[in-house]
C-alpha cells in the first residue's frame, strides 16, 4: 500500500533523488524546515521503506565497460525451486547490474556490462549459457544511455 506523502515529503524526496549527499542542514534549507524536523521526516521516510537506501552512481565507461547489453532469457522450466535457484545465481554475477522477471516471451531481462563485444561474447558463452534451465538467450546492445539516472516520479 502506498505511503501518503505531503508536499514537504515530496520536496525532500526530490531533493534527495537529485543529490543524496546533501547534509541535513542543506536539505532543511531546500524544503524550508529546521534541521531536527527535517531529520525526523527523512528518518520516517527511511523507516517506512519509501527511501530504501543510498548509492553512488558510477560511470561504466570510466571503469572500462564500453558495452551495455540487455539480455532476455527464456527458461525451459518454471518451477518455483528452479526460479529461486536461477535468481540466486544471478545475484552472484557482478556483470549483471539489473535484473527483472518479466512477462511475455522471455522470463528475465538482464542489464549486463562488459569491457567490449568480445568479452561480452565470452561472458554469454561461459556464464549466461551455463546458468540452470536456460532455454534461449537474446541480446540487444545499447548505443548510448539517453536517461542514465533513475528518478522515480512522485504521485500526486
Amino acid at each position: 500500500m502506498p505511503v501518503n506523502l505531503d508536499r514537504t515529503d515530496k520536496a525532500l524526496l526530490n531533493a534527495l533523488q537529485g543529490n543524496a549527499r546533501l547534509t541535513v542542514a542543506e536539505l532543511a534549507d531546500r524544503v524550508a524546515l529546521t534541521t531536527s524536523p527535517c531529520w525526523r521526516r527523512v528518518r520516517s521516510l527511511e523507516e517506512s521503506g519509501v527511501i530504501s537506501g543510498y548509492q553512488a552512481i558510477l560511470s561504466p565507461k570510466a571503469l572500462g565497460y564500453g558495452v551495455t547489453a540487455f539480455v532476455s532469457i527464456m527458461m525451459d522450466s518454471h518451477t518455483r525451486e528452479i526460479a529461486r535457484a536461477f535468481e540466486q545465481r544471478l545475484l552472484e554475477i557482478p556483470e549483471i547490474v539489473a535484473c527483472h522477471n518479466v512477462s511475455g516471451r522471455y522470463d528475465f531481462l538482464l542489464e549486463v556490462v562488459a569491457r567490449d563485444l568480445e568479452s561480452f561474447g565470452e561472458f554469454a558463452r561461459e556464464v549466461l549459457q551455463t546458468l540452470p534451465c536456460v532455454k534461449e538467450i537474446y541480446s540487444s546492445f545499447s548505443y548510448k544511455s539517453v536517461r542514465r539516472l533513475r528518478v522515480i516520479p512522485l504521485p500526486g
